[in-house]
């Protein structure tokens, strides 16, 4: 079959959302509660375990207070960090990791359906989108946020149903992730993967990536291959890609 479909994780792929970005939504959303939390920002990669804002917050209050916090308190220190996240990108906080605009690009000029596939919330990934691919929002024809499913990923929820919602067979396509839980979940979807490696999974041995087509360090310009077959001219293309499907 041929390549027909890219399939995007958000939040370390399209960029450095976690430490700088969410992780500074939470704790600004917990001050403004009166709370003393603050995670730092070794502990909030531990924490990238648990998939999905809310989630977060109510596994970490439960260990923090000894018992499950009220639903309608997480919903709403989501909301708030959701808007103190929003504020960050429209201030310019956050960029795109390098090669992400220009494969995007060049995926769409191919005639590539490309999909956003991702376990945060709509809200989220619309501020960043819209602050950071304003000129591309064109290029995603289906998004799949966390809201959007009953079980996050790893589970492959999320990419079954971005698959279906663009009528692709897993095997037409190929997913970009930085976790090992995306990759997870892309591969029981039955879609190849390539894992670009961020901030925080950059520290995890490359072993814990098996099964990936390739790991590779960023996408653009200088990219290297830490798992995988080697590229041509130090970049992420299209044709790189197709090789690994």
């Amino acid at each position: 079959m041929g390549f027909a479909g890219l399939l995007w994780d958000v939040d370390g792929t399209l960029a450095e959302t976690e430490r700088d970005g969410h992780r500074r939504a939470f704790n600004r959303a917990f001050s403004q509660a009166g709370l003393s939390v603050h995670w730092d920002v070794d502990g909030y990669g531990d924490l990238l375990a648990i998939a999905g804002g809310a989630e977060r917050i109510g596994a970490y209050l439960t260990r923090l207070e000894g018992e499950s916090p009220d639903p309608l308190r997480v919903a709403a220190l989501h909301a708030s960090k959701q808007g103190h996240y929003a504020a960050l990108v429209e201030e310019g906080e956050l960029v795109l990791r390098p090669g992400v605009s220009a494969l995007i690009e060049a995926a769409a000029s191919a005639g590539l359906r490309q999909a956003i596939v991702t376990t945060s919330g709509r809200e989220a990934v619309d501020a960043l989108v819209k602050q950071l691919l304003s000129d591309q929002l064109g290029a995603f024809d289906v998004w799949v946020c966390g809201g959007d499913v009953a079980r996050k990923k790893p589970n492959p929820e999320a990419y079954r149903l971005a698959l279906e919602l663009l009528q692709l067979d897993p095997r037409e396509a190929l997913a970009i992730e930085d976790s090992s839980a995306g990759l997870t979940a892309a591969l029981g979807a039955g879609l190849p993967c390539v894992v670009s490696l961020s901030q925080y999974t950059t520290l995890e041995p490359v072993g814990r990536f098996a099964g990936a087509g390739a790991v590779v360090d960023q996408l653009g310009e200088g990219a290297q291959v830490l798992l995988g077959p080697p590229c041509q001219d130090g970049r992420i293309t299209l044709s790189y890609l197709e090789l690994l499907r």
